[in-house]
């Protein structure tokens, strides 16, 4: 119970931050007067990028016994979801949702802050969670680390 109420404050706290309120407050939090295409083309992004937050969420949480939080990561490598497909699918989700909004609303400046929310999260993950994970898990990490692109999904390796 404790580790489901740490993931619903961590994914309110900052990914809601960062991939709801912040994209709405830029638009002043009105309901998009949007025409059809401009729903038809969000809504994947919104759909897709909240399935795939969640998705890993529960992976770790059951899989890990952990929350994406940097003080309470998982205590084991999550390499199954969509992490089997690409290193940091979360942020992705993220980002997704982001520029779902950036479409429904038709807003530019929703726009800019998606591109400068992905940068600041690749530099996140160079700096902080790249060596954190190299620590917490080594070898297992590194062997992840050559099957599995940081950004850019891909079918995984069989065979191995």
């Amino acid at each position: 119970m404790i580790l489901l109420l740490k993931n619903l404050l961590f994914t309110v706290l900052i990914p809601g931050t960062v991939g709801v309120y912040i994209p709405l407050w830029l638009v002043g939090r009105r309901l998009p007067d949007a025409p059809a295409w401009a729903w038809l083309l969000s809504a994947p992004l919104l759909l897709t990028g909240a399935v795939l937050y969640f998705w890993c969420l529960w992976n770790f949480a059951v899989t890990g016994r952990g929350t994406p939080a940097p003080l309470d990561p998982p205590k084991k490598l999550i390499v199954r979801g969509p992490h089997r497909y690409v290193r940091n699918p979360m942020y992705l989700g993220v980002l997704s949702v982001v520029f779902g909004w950036a479409v429904l609303f038709r807003s530019a400046g929703i726009l800019r802050y998606g591109i400068g929310v992905a940068l600041l999260f690749h530099l996140v993950v160079l700096v902080i969670e790249e060596p954190s994970l190299r620590r917490l898990f080594g070898a297992e990490y590194e062997e992840y680390c050559r099957s599995v692109r940081r950004w850019i999904p891909t079918l995984p390796h069989h065979g191995k």
